[in-house]
């Protein structure tokens, strides 16, 4: 009996978008994510699809990521950007001229940068569009997520505004991919049973929920995570698979902390003079990250070794070879208890390969292609194939739960963040109220209204929390949500009073740009069954 392998990659940046600055920091998490995941992921698949590889595989592109994606402006600064990494890969071929470990490495950036941005324009610099067309061909699923990013149980006690994060994500799906999402990814994995009345109506059909979420469903599922489960709204719920999340998340045993990997935190951009570096450092002035980097993880010592292309890809295939006779031994085991094929579900941030796994899309390509040709104990499949396939399921309703630290909500609501909330309670009550009393508006009033709803879209992202509590960018983070809940305040005031300045709304549609045909009826309260 053949199983079914579900990988899923969710992809996923806040939206940083400041035409005020040259240059901005912050867009650097953008233009890092595409030089390193999303590019190379392009790339893989076009390799994939050029020797007729029929694989399956799932991603969920956020609405935020979509946006930033598709913006023009960001657009020329990631060429910009672009630009720059090569440049800077000629100077240190140049630089290192008289030490050969460092000049192969120099020349490794260097082709590895040209050929990313011939691949960057061969798609027109549109890689929402390049993700379009693999699904249209047939060999991707690509699933949405909420409006930003908020985190769903959260907004579960003001039902408008949940709706609004999955209905304006499910429309602006539609415009960028030319068909509604299947498949939801619910930010962080949380969930909370009154999430799912809205992904009914948005006509979501699957969802993925943590492991313990779906464990501990009720009634217990028969299968445990290795079957989905349809709620009583008929929504299915796939739950993570624990032993191939661990191979890869764990900080003791995952992949990603072999000796022989690149080092994510030791960078040029550190290493090198500032005055030399400079120019291609994301913010002026300040040292940062540039994306080259000449050493390996080594061990748990300030004394890196130089980087070794071939062993760390040796690694990669090591490690590929690894998971996948992980993969046919479970589904043997899985195969001998179970009287139906089993689906084992894997979902991850995109961003984990090559990011901060720079070997990362190199495992995926080897561990995919050798579970292509080299097994026959389980093929790969989307969501929404499986269910298709095997429209009869068992019904249960999971328990509430996320993938954050200890299971729950703590990372987004704790003492480091719980300021917001109150904020944010009162932002989207006035939001509801703004919605029903100018339902229908247009003209100025209408764009004021579209405006406030975006700022309010952008306050309840849960980058925002998730950074104050991890303390990696906690001012930028504050401000942003003090800016967006004050913008939103002054754009009610300004409607309510009747007086809307259209010069300054005029800046603000400028700089949040986001939705650009944003329905604000889905904030108005519907009317009792």
């Amino acid at each position: 009996m053949q199983g079914h392998f579900a990988l899923i990659l969710h992809a996923h940046l806040p939206f940083v978008r400041h035409p005020e600055h040259e240059k901005f920091l912050e867009e650097n998490w953008l233009f890092e994510a595409i030089t390193e995941t999303y590019l190379p992921l392009l790339q893989i698949m076009e390799r994939w699809q050029n020797d007729a590889m029929q694989t399956r595989l799932t991603i969920c592109l956020s609405p935020p990521l979509c946006a930033m994606l598709l913006d023009p402006m960001l657009q020329d600064r990631y060429v910009r950007h672009l630009d720059g990494l090569i440049e800077l890969a000629e100077s240190e071929i140049h630089r290192t001229h008289w030490d050969p470990a460092y000049r192969e490495l120099a020349w490794m950036y260097h082709h590895r940068f040209t050929g990313l941005r011939e691949t960057y324009f061969d798609y027109g610099r549109n890689l929402a569009g390049a993700f379009r067309r693999f699904q249209e061909d047939g060999l991707l699923e690509i699933a949405t997520c909420a409006a930003t990013h908020a985190l769903l149980p959260l907004l579960a006690g003001d039902p408008p505004s949940l709706r609004a994060q999955i209905m304006v994500a499910r429309d602006y799906h539609r415009a960028c991919f030319g068909r509604d999402p299947r498949g939801i990814w619910l930010p962080e994995c949380a969930f909370d049973e009154g999430i799912v009345e809205v992904l009914q109506e948005a006509n979501i059909r699957w969802f993925v929920t943590e492991t313990h979420g779906l464990l501990h469903a009720r009634p217990r599922p028969r299968y445990g995570v290795f079957a989905p489960v349809f709620t009583p709204n008929g929504v299915a719920a796939f739950g993570r698979d624990f032993e191939s999340a661990r191979q890869v998340w764990s900080k003791q045993q995952g992949y990603p902390g072999d000796f022989r990997y690149r080092d994510f935190y030791r960078d040029v951009g550190f290493d090198l003079d500032l005055d030399y570096v400079k120019p291609y450092l994301p913010a002026t002035g300040k040292q940062g990250f540039t994306g080259i980097k000449y050493h390996r993880i080594t061990g748990p010592t300030l004394d890196k070794q130089v980087y070794d292309r071939a062993a760390a890809l040796r690694a990669a295939d090591e490690h590929a070879a690894h998971f996948l006779r992980a993969r046919v031994e479970q589904f043997h085991k899985l195969g001998a208890i179970m009287d139906r094929p089993p689906i084992v579900v894997s979902p991850y941030d995109a961003e984990l390969f090559g990011h901060w796994w720079y070997e990362g899309p190199e495992f995926l390509n080897l561990f995919v292609r050798k579970a292509y040709y080299d097994q026959q104990a389980f093929t790969f499949i989307t969501p929404g194939e499986y269910l298709r396939r095997y429209p009869t399921q068992q019904v249960a309703t999971p328990a509430a739960s996320s993938w954050g630290e200890e299971g729950y909500w703590r990372v987004w609501l704790n003492e480091s963040n719980e300021w917001i909330y109150p904020h944010l309670r009162l932002a989207q009550a006035r939001m509801t109220e703004l919605a029903e009393r100018f339902s229908g508006a247009n003209g100025l009033t209408g764009r004021a209204l579209r405006q406030a709803a975006r700022e309010l879209l952008l306050a309840q992202a849960s980058d925002w929390p998730f950074i104050l509590r991890t303390g990696t960018s906690p001012d930028y983070a504050a401000r942003r949500v003090k800016d967006h809940l004050w913008r939103f305040l002054e754009l009610h005031r300004q409607l309510t009073a009747g007086e809307i300045d259209e010069p300054w709304l005029a800046q603000v549609e400028q700089a949040d740009n986001i939705f650009p045909n944003i329905d604000c009826r889905y904030w108005a309260r519907l009317p009792a069954s």
